[in-house]
């Protein structure tokens, strides 16, 4: 899906964490939308294959008789990333810790995670991360290990490994013992875009999902058994970008949004054809 980075009247209790995103790494990944051929999606997945080529795995793939390559340093420079010695995964100590200074309330050590259990600011970062940049197929309120470490380290100002995590979703979805999904449309598209020279199909077009306002709504909710309690973004996620008075050369102090206590309930994601239950 597109993110939603707007900032409007409607979602005044969003602004801190929208500005975050917007200001964040990943910011051009969960925007960028390209025009997206379903045909070309479809002839990517039906051919692609694993490779290994001096000890770098690869996706090679046969696309409009043209052929493609993907790897994780093609993913970096495409999406705009720049997480080449980023981590790929924290300790579950780390994890358990820096989730319960989020606010996360279930206890538990199980290492699936439910983001209901956050309030509304923390709950939409997880959110956009988990249907803008992950291959993820199951449970939309579940998230895993991979996932708290990429939430926790963008939280914290740590270089984490995006590339790698899209990467080895992409390589993931290969394995002849499940079935393929058409994932990653706008990405894959904008690979293909940036290495081959393809025609328009006539009304081949697929309309990418985007995030609406309403999503904010869903995020306020209150879910069952989450007490309501408020925990606020860390507070280096709070500084405003510096911006210069004209001709004074002097900034402007960091002036966070105001922030209201809401409640929160599950928002319920349509399925997709390539989402399995």
């Amino acid at each position: 899906m597109v993110a939603c980075l707007k900032i409007t009247d409607g979602n005044a209790e969003f602004h801190q964490i929208v500005d975050f995103l917007t200001a964040s790494s990943i910011h051009y990944a969960l925007i960028v939308s390209p025009t997206i051929y379903a045909s070309y999606i479809k002839q990517f997945w039906t051919a692609a294959k694993s490779k290994t080529v001096n000890d770098v795995k690869q996706i090679h793939a046969t696309v409009d008789g043209k052929t493609m390559v993907i790897s994780e340093s093609s993913v970096r420079s495409d999406l705009h990333f720049n997480d080449e010695d980023g981590i790929t995964c924290l300790s579950n100590d780390e994890i358990f810790e820096n989730l319960a200074l989020m606010g996360y309330e279930r206890v538990s050590t199980k290492l699936t995670f439910q983001k209901a259990f956050f309030s509304p600011q923390w709950k939409y970062l997880i959110h956009t991360i988990l249907h803008c940049l992950t291959s993820k197929t199951t449970a939309w309120n579940e998230f895993s290990t991979n996932l708290a470490s990429a939430v926790i380290c963008l939280a914290k100002g740590q270089k984490f490994n995006f590339s790698k995590l899209i990467f080895d979703g992409m390589l993931r979805n290969l394995d002849p013992t499940y079935k393929k999904f058409l994932m990653y449309p706008r990405f894959l598209q904008l690979f293909l875009n940036n290495q081959i020279d393809i025609a328009e199909p006539f009304n081949d077009v697929y309309v990418t999902p985007v995030h609406t306002k309403k999503v904010f709504t869903n995020m306020k909710r209150k879910g069952k058994d989450f007490s309501g309690r408020i925990t606020p973004l860390f507070a280096s996620m709070l500084a405003s970008p510096v911006v210069e008075g004209e001709g004074s050369g002097q900034s402007t102090e960091p002036q966070p949004a105001p922030f209201t206590t809401q409640p929160i309930i599950e928002e319920q994601i349509p399925v997709t054809e390539s989402s399995s239950p």
